[in-house]
């Protein structure tokens, strides 16, 4: 029997629940399809960066995420001796967070649970097609074959994403050049440093803090790992002891792994992000160097970004160009994440004097504070702001000029009633925003978007520091201003 929905999401990780959050908090109907039928334990991506942060607040749900994890105010880029600091940035999460994502995934699941959302586990995707009523997934089960279908499709289904294979969309980019060693383990650290950084001509090793069960998080490499074995060879506990003794003069006593593997550099981008019905988020659009911890933080955005817009395609509050500024907002995204974390590759594998003449020159520029803070922008997400590509004319008449597509500060507001609150805490429901901060002053907006999509919020004054000279924002439903007047 063939079961039908307004969106089928291939691909149960984190990206994948995050965005049928998205789409079952604005009234979708949406079905998750995963292979597995358990979650993943492993570690993997460790790092939630400042605007991740703000995207779970702007649904108050924020907190659940610090109490899993552990904030630091700084963190390595390209592991240069000088830290991008993230105590400089204007928000109430300076900072990044250490948190494993098997705690992230758990998280989402959680908050997908209580949203009601359809997850189809143990379901292998085997076929997909599309044709002009929508998009049609085909696969197996322990319980024989099954078949869904869905309006639309998004694929989260990561790098070797048969989604992207089947709608055809290029994956172009560069191949692996260097290969590094991870593993979860337990050490014996002379001291208690939270973090142990080295970089020489030997290689560089990095430790993480220590996790609930007192492992930690251990990446490697060295010169002779220059492409000499493919990323899918797993290393053993005694490649990673010989390899850290090589790095330190010693291995701490190594021992009870608990998740051994190896990466890459290698690098790719979805040529497209859309083919018709079909889209791609996360993984399966952006593979590369996980460097400074960026990756499931874009893919989560790029969720955030996605959600909202085919949820209004499918109620009828927009016509359906504004899909495609999708791609527009999100890949020049992921070109920026590929043009760092190629940087940083190229300054964490460059062993000879000269590279790290480089290395320290580049360090002593981060010492500045306007460009630690610019770069600082850049990895935290803080710097992305989106061009009238077709996201805000779908929705407001307003002159797009100075003020529209940035991200929108967390800022207190006191209403009319003389009571406050902050513009996250008007988000948290997926709804639009319009603020106005003079009598009569309006965003205006587009016939399609109903009165009862918009929350309006009338205010005698204007927050410091917010939208300088306006009188009144209209706000999407990511956090981003669609018009300014």
């Amino acid at each position: 029997m063939e079961q039908s929905f307004d969106v089928v999401v291939v691909g149960g990780g984190p990206v994948g629940l995050w965005l049928s959050c998205e789409l079952r908090l604005a009234g979708v109907n949406v079905a998750v399809i995963e292979r597995r039928t358990e979650r993943t334990l492993q570690s993997r991506a460790g790092t939630m960066h400042s605007r991740t942060l703000e995207m779970f607040d702007l649904r108050g749900l924020v907190d659940r995420f610090l109490a899993c994890g552990k904030p630091f105010p700084s963190w390595h880029y390209g592991m240069l001796e000088t830290h991008l600091n993230f105590a400089a940035l204007d928000s109430r999460f300076p900072q990044t967070l250490r948190i494993q994502q098997a705690a992230t995934e758990r998280l989402v699941a959680e908050r997908a649970v209580e949203l009601g959302i359809v997850f189809l586990t143990g379901h292998s995707a085997g076929t997909i097609w599309q044709d002009q009523s929508g998009v049609t997934v085909e696969g197996t089960t322990d319980q024989g074959p099954f078949r869904v279908k869905g309006r639309y499709l998004v694929g989260c289904d990561g790098a070797r994403s048969l989604t992207r294979q089947q709608a055809g969309i290029a994956f172009p980019g560069h191949s692996a050049t260097h290969t590094w060693l991870l593993g979860d383990v337990r050490l014996e650290l002379p001291d208690d440093r939270p973090m142990l950084t080295e970089y020489n001509e030997r290689g560089g090793v990095m430790i993480a803090p220590p996790g609930a069960d007192g492992r930690r998080r251990v990446v490697l490499t060295t010169p002779e790992e220059n492409n000499i074995a493919p990323a899918t060879w797993e290393p053993t506990l005694d490649d990673m002891a010989r390899t850290m003794r090589q790095v330190r003069g010693t291995d701490y006593n190594m021992r009870d792994p608990v998740w051994l593997s190896r990466f890459s550099n290698e690098t790719r981008l979805a040529e497209n992000y859309r083919r018709g019905r079909i889209f791609l988020a996360g993984d399966a659009t952006h593979i590369h160097l996980p460097a400074a911890g960026q990756g499931l933080n874009v893919g989560l955005q790029d969720a955030f970004n996605l959600g909202w817009k085919l949820a209004a395609v499918i109620k009828g509050e927009a016509d359906e160009t504004l899909l495609d500024s999708y791609e527009a907002e999100r890949r020049p995204v992921g070109e920026q994440l590929h043009e760092n974390t190629m940087a940083q590759a190229v300054l964490m594998t460059a062993f000879t004097p000269g590279a790290l003449g480089l290395r320290k020159m580049v360090s002593d520029c981060l010492a500045f504070p306007e460009v630690n803070e610019k770069l600082a922008g850049k990895i935290s997400g803080f710097s992305v702001a989106y061009e009238d590509v077709g996201a805000m004319r779908a929705f407001s008449d307003a002159p797009c000029g100075t003020g529209v597509g940035i991200r929108v500060p967390n800022r207190r507001v006191r209403q009319a009633d003389g009571s406050e609150v902050f513009v996250h805490e008007l988000l948290s429901a997926g709804r639009w925003v319009h603020l106005s901060f003079g009598a009569g002053a309006t965003v205006p907006l587009a016939d399609a978007l109903p009165e009862e999509s918009v929350i309006r919020v009338s205010s005698s004054e204007r927050p410091q520091r917010f939208f300088e000279g306006a009188a009144a924002v209209l706000i999407r439903p990511d956090g981003y201003s669609a018009g300014v007047v």
